[in-house]
């Protein structure tokens, strides 16, 4: 039997629950519905007044072939960035796990990527890529690769995905080595009595118990491959080479901020909103049948 936690107080769950509230509409629901109302607004070109205007922001949004470009630079890019990020955390959280000594030094430079802000890692990464002096950049001319990020749109991808990829490593790498630190040895010990091989050991025993981590990273690493990786565009390419790294919330950005339209940017970034939403209902609808609690 469930015991039931009760208040003497009357007020005291009001009080208790009241930060987080505040917290959530005024940073969240007030945003979110100012965009909303927004979206069905023109301003005139000196921004003096707005003229309502229905669904017309929405029906130029897709309609324009540059914000249809943009929707697919960021399938490409949260595709990436997340199997990129969950996969090496992944390796990493495994390889931790095994060591007996030196463990804790190991797992506290792992865990400092995630001090770093996404613009101060994408500077990073600029800097080792650059195209004159980048320490990888000087490994790659030996290789006889030629690399210019700021001319190649696919160099620019590349590069502003590992960018956003390491700065999430160290986030991922926490839940997976707590997950893995929950695992029963006695699991992996009958396998291994067996006969079962490391290989298939990993996949057979230890990913599926990391089920409810792994789908939890996921719905966590897109959201943040949305969102959180503006300043890793921003200080990296700024949207290019010729628009080859625009995501949307870096459209929403340069049309709103740069472009001053205002509309269309709020248009834009509903849209966005709700692409997110629905990707994570799909998750929790569908995907998260296949986890194993």
């Amino acid at each position: 039997m469930q015991k039931r936690v009760t208040f003497r107080n009357l007020w005291l769950p009001y009080l208790l629950l009241a930060p987080q509230v505040t917290i959530t509409l005024i940073f969240f629901i007030w945003p979110a519905s100012q965009a909303l109302y927004q979206s069905v607004l023109m301003e005139d070109a000196f921004g003096l007044k707005s003229e309502f205007v229905w669904l017309e922001n929405f029906e130029a949004i897709f309609t324009d072939s540059n914000y249809l470009a943009s929707m697919k630079t960021t399938a490409i890019f949260t595709v990436s960035t997340t199997l990129l990020s969950l996969s090496t955390s992944l390796f990493f959280a495994v390889k931790a796990d095994r060591v007996i000594r030196g463990a804790s030094v190991y797992k506290a430079i792992m865990l400092w990527p995630y001090a770093i802000a996404p613009a101060i890692a994408g500077v990073l990464w600029l800097f080792m890529f650059n195209p004159g002096n980048g320490i990888i950049m000087l490994a790659l001319e030996h290789l006889a690769y030629n690399w210019n990020h700021v001319l190649n749109g696919d160099q620019a991808m590349v590069l502003v995905v590992i960018a956003s990829a390491w700065n999430q490593i160290a986030y991922n790498f926490i839940f997976f080595l707590a997950g893995l630190q929950m695992i029963q040895q006695s699991y992996i010990e009958a396998a291994a009595m067996d006969g079962a091989g490391p290989t298939r050991r990993f996949w057979t025993i230890i990913f599926p118990l990391l089920s409810p981590t792994t789908f939890f990273l996921i719905v966590v690493n897109i959201v943040f491959a949305f969102f959180s990786t503006f300043g890793v565009i921003h200080a990296v390419t700024e949207g290019g080479p010729y628009q080859a790294t625009e995501i949307l919330v870096y459209k929403v950005f340069r049309d709103g901020f740069v472009g001053l339209d205002l509309g269309g940017s709020a248009a834009q970034s509903v849209i966005l909103m709700a692409i997110v939403i629905s990707l994570t209902f799909i998750q929790f609808r569908y995907v998260e049948r296949r986890v194993e609690y």
